[in-house]
């Protein structure tokens, strides 16, 4: 009997690495879109005959009603989001309606058609913002500095909640940064890398960056992919943080980025304000013991290949 699985946020990054990595277990994949009147297949289009694709909306509750009762996956991974940090300052109750309360709508419809379904929430570093301690690890306190990070920090406890009060088999992933080069191009790592590769080709003369200072973990989407697989193959429903435990500023990303193509990259790269937050999260850098000691999982690619990878596949384009 092939296992069943429902991602929403399929067309994203993580979506389309899961998705590929789900295939691979032999799984049947369900992947939920939005209608809309430009859908972007880009980075699913390899695999889009062996996936099922349907429509539906984080906003919209009897649309997730219908996709359960319809498919009845047995695992349900909620990928979906308004995720760019940036955009939720500037559409914060958007945010809050789909990164949020979208959460709760996917946990009901859960609750209603079958409880059994095991349910797992893409949660993040953004949650802990200011942060309280360093590293940050599952029991650190949330201190969020954006409406995404707020919103997050909602479908995390609401998570929690459906767990203790309907004895529901959901988890949280509190990943950290992880990247691709299938990452949006608003995300400033592949906003680099493709910045690296076109000034090299000599197709573009500058890079507009925000705080160069600001210290990230960084690891590679499709490692951490396994471990939101991974929480759900476990006997007991759990939150896990999912890092490199290593921390690295966006300056050395930029170094590392623009030496991959041979370039200086103080040659290039200008501070905008423009690009600056309202609210800084300054250090995030993560302590994934619990991962490595219940999962069985850790991150092995170090930040040094993951700028080569991206920084390649943007040349390739370019």
């Amino acid at each position: 009997m092939k296992k069943r699985a429902l991602i929403t946020g399929i067309t994203g990054q993580d979506g389309s690495y899961l998705a590929e990595f789900l295939l691979e277990k032999g799984y049947e994949v369900i992947g939920m879109v939005r209608r809309s009147s430009t859908v972007n297949f880009e980075r699913i289009a390899h695999i889009q005959e062996q996936i099922t694709l349907v429509s539906g909306d984080l906003l919209d509750q009897i649309s997730l009603i219908d996709i359960l009762h319809t498919h009845r996956p047995q695992e349900v991974y909620n990928l979906a989001a308004q995720s760019f940090v940036q955009t939720s300052f500037a559409q914060p109750v958007l945010t809050g309606e789909v990164t949020g309360l979208g959460v709760t709508r996917v946990l009901d419809a859960i609750r209603l058609v079958d409880p059994d379904i095991r349910f797992y929430q893409a949660s993040t570093s953004e949650m802990f913002g200011k942060v309280h301690e360093t590293p940050q690890r599952e029991a650190t306190p949330f201190h969020p500095r954006s409406p995404y990070g707020v919103a997050k920090v909602y479908g995390h406890w609401i998570t929690v909640n459906y767990r203790e009060s309907y004895n529901l088999f959901a988890c949280s992933g509190i990943c950290f940064n992880h990247e691709s080069p299938r990452r949006g191009y608003e995300f400033v790592t592949r906003k680099i890398a493709r910045a690296a590769a076109r000034i090299q080709a000599g197709l573009d003369k500058v890079l507009h960056l925000g705080n160069l200072d600001a210290q990230r973990d960084w690891g590679y989407a499709p490692e951490y992919v396994h471990a939101m697989w991974l929480m759900l193959q476990q006997d007991a429903p759990d939150d896990y943080v999912i890092a490199t435990g290593r921390t690295n500023t966006v300056e050395r990303f930029a170094e590392l980025a623009f030496a991959e193509v041979g370039l200086d990259y103080r040659q290039y790269v200008v501070q905008a304000p423009q690009f600056m937050r309202p609210a800084e999260v300054d250090l995030l850098v993560g302590d994934s013991r619990k991962a490595k000691e219940k999962l069985g999982w850790e991150a092995t690619t170090k930040l040094d290949e993951l700028v080569k990878i991206m920084v390649q596949a943007e040349v390739a384009l370019v």
